[in-house]
């Protein structure tokens, strides 16, 4: 998911191109001078985006048909015969429009802020690549790769903090718009999976809702959707290595950060044991991407009170989004 957006490892140009020392205001077409992979070809990134579409389709069908069961709309307590009448009946995969619709604008929204604000500096980077997955939401989101080196903190901290904003932002309107579509009361279900409740929900619906808690009430597909775009939002702005969050904290406080992202990384794992298994995973993930970030040809270039400003906003959507327990497995 950001994101889960992650960062391509920035390289030395290849024989031929511009060195990292040749100003980025020097006219040449890096998209001419680069050999085109089949990989980065918008026809493969196009038929992931359809793949995509496809697997969040049919999760959101399940989890459609679960609301309008009133019945917990992330229980998968079914048999194969589900997927037999998908084979059977393909037209109730438009029952999962609302859920994928919104859950993939929300992804694509956090990859357009790091892709626009790219080519906004003149840095080479690929189309996003969305990644269809078996999971709980038909994806592990999507990511961009950076082509060419960055020029200073300022650059790194804008591609850093954009994608999230991005996300963030159209993840509350689909939330607003969720709570006066979600019904029913599960006081006396026994789910199998209950979906913990980040603080911008309890805030958003202590605000737009009728007083019932979110843990009390069946949410709509669309709702489902924007807990996921807020827990991918989180995700990316943990402060460790590739992610977004481990950017902008590089972007802030420069390699004095790298001793904040390890001790980021090894408070997951108590986390792992008292809240959620999944934070162990993460802890290993972040251990083999590296606590690196890419090579700034002026590093020493100050951020700006500007950007400081905006840190603390970072800080703010992190707080708002993060979950110490995101899933309960009964």
């Amino acid at each position: 998911m950001g994101d889960e957006s992650q960062f391509g490892r920035v390289s030395q140009p290849p024989v031929g191109e511009i060195p990292w020392s040749t100003p980025r205001w020097v006219p040449v077409r890096w998209h001419l001078q680069q050999r085109r992979r089949w990989y980065n070809s918008l026809p493969f990134h196009l038929a992931l985006l359809a793949l995509t579409v496809l697997t969040t389709l049919i999760v959101g069908a399940h989890i459609a048909l679960n609301y309008a069961q009133n019945v917990p709309v992330f229980d998968w307590d079914v048999s194969l015969a589900y997927f037999r009448e998908l084979w059977r009946d393909p037209g109730l995969l438009t029952l999962g429009a609302p859920f994928s619709g919104t859950l993939l604008a929300i992804l694509l929204a956090h990859e357009l802020g790091h892709y626009l604000t790219c080519r906004y500096y003149g840095i080479r980077v690929t189309y996003p690549y969305f990644i269809p997955a078996p999971t709980l939401i038909g994806t592990l989101g999507a990511f961009i790769r950076i082509k060419s080196p960055i020029l200073n903190r300022r650059e790194l901290f804008d591609i850093g903090i954009s994608g999230p904003i991005a996300g963030f932002v159209l993840a509350i309107p689909a939330f607003i718009a969720a709570i006066f579509l979600s019904k029913g009361d599960l006081s006396a279900a026994t789910p199998d999976s209950t979906l913990g409740n980040p603080l911008a929900f309890v805030l958003l619906a202590k605000l737009f809702g009728s007083g019932a808690s979110p843990a009390e009430i069946i949410r709509h597909p669309v709702g489902c959707a924007a807990w996921t775009g807020f827990f991918a939002t989180a995700l990316n702005l943990l402060p460790v290595g590739q992610l977004d969050g481990g950017h902008i904290l590089y972007a802030v406080l420069g390699d004095k950060s790298r001793y904040l992202s390890r001790g980021f990384v090894l408070a997951l794992l108590p986390l792992a044991y008292y809240c959620w298994y999944g934070w162990f995973v993460w802890a290993v993930i972040l251990f083999f991407l590296g606590l690196r970030h890419p090579h700034l040809v002026e590093p020493e270039e100050p951020l700006g009170r500007k950007r400081t400003i905006l840190a603390f906003a970072a800080l703010l959507m992190f707080i708002l989004t993060f979950l110490p327990t995101p899933f309960k497995i009964q």
